[in-house]
């Protein structure tokens, strides 16, 4: 269920989609990654979440870890084992059954998840759904990470707008001190501008593009995305808007971290526009 294409006209836009193999190997993100069951980084090998302790293993090779050692993006895309519930040529429904002691061992809080994509002349919706019903709560922490690219201009000429936000102030680590301040709304060409920032939102509703060459590409977030990671560093040629149902660390800090009960369930959706003038 790792998203490896996304073309217009016979145009790439996806971006770290050259070598699967090699990021699959490494357990890498690329293309458009579900992140689960958390979004980016965790500040410890250790966090407590719906009254349960859980201790990472620092060795465990289902989990990838950034140059800090921290563990990043849960249970790498290449190691989740979606099954297909139902496929056409316009729609396709997966689903993920987190029951193994495995993955029980990283997220001890037995559900299942089904994601629904629903393709159309222009735009792609990616929906997600947490089940909680196996008997256990579920904290709700995941997010996506897709990288976008604009052909046949340089990234400094890319234009990104942003809506007004609350910028997540963060540690050396990457990790949210729980310090916030207001964001005006971009709308400005990356330059040499760089970004590895974590911001919340104002509502559940929000988009964000980038513009050039007569392109444009908006990631709508729909619902049930509170935060966005913007990740666009100076010398790469992509741009990642990820939407996020919590901030970086939920899972640690228990900060806006939401939880579903047993027999409860949890959606989220957000949509990729694609616009081209001649």
């Amino acid at each position: 269920m790792l998203g490896a294409s996304l073309r217009f006209g016979g145009v790439e836009l996806l971006r770290r989609v050259d070598d699967l193999d090699a990021a699959r190997i490494k357990g890498s993100t690329a293309g458009i990654p579900l992140l689960y069951p958390w979004a980016n980084r965790l500040g410890s090998l250790q966090y407590l979440a719906a009254g349960r302790q859980v201790s990472l293993d620092s060795s465990s090779p289902r989990l990838h870890f950034d140059d800090q050692k921290l563990p990043m993006h849960g249970v790498p895309w290449s190691q989740l084992q979606w099954k297909v519930v139902s496929s056409h040529a316009d729609a396709l429904t997966a689903r993920l059954d987190w029951l193994s002691q495995e993955l029980l061992a990283i997220f001890p809080f037995p559900h299942h998840v089904e994601m629904v994509l629903r393709l159309r002349p222009v735009d792609l919706e990616i929906q997600t759904t947490v089940f909680a019903d196996s008997g256990s709560p579920v904290p709700i922490s995941f997010g996506f990470h897709p990288y976008f690219g604009l052909p046949e201009i340089p990234r400094a000429e890319w234009t990104l707008n942003a809506p007004a936000m609350r910028k997540l102030a963060l540690d050396v680590q990457g990790i949210p001190t729980g310090q916030e301040t207001p964001q005006t709304p971009i709308a400005a060409q990356l330059g040499n501008t760089g970004y590895d920032d974590g911001f919340a939102l104002s509502d559940e509703q929000a988009t964000f593009s980038i513009a050039g060459n007569g392109y444009s590409i908006t990631i709508e977030f729909k619902s049930g995305f509170r935060f966005a990671q913007i990740f666009a560093p100076k010398d790469k040629e992509f741009i990642a808007i990820e939407p996020m149902t919590a901030a970086t660390n939920a899972l640690c800090s228990g900060e806006g971290l939401r939880m579903i009960a047993p027999g409860e369930q949890f959606t989220a959706s957000f949509r990729i526009q694609v616009y081209h003038q001649a």
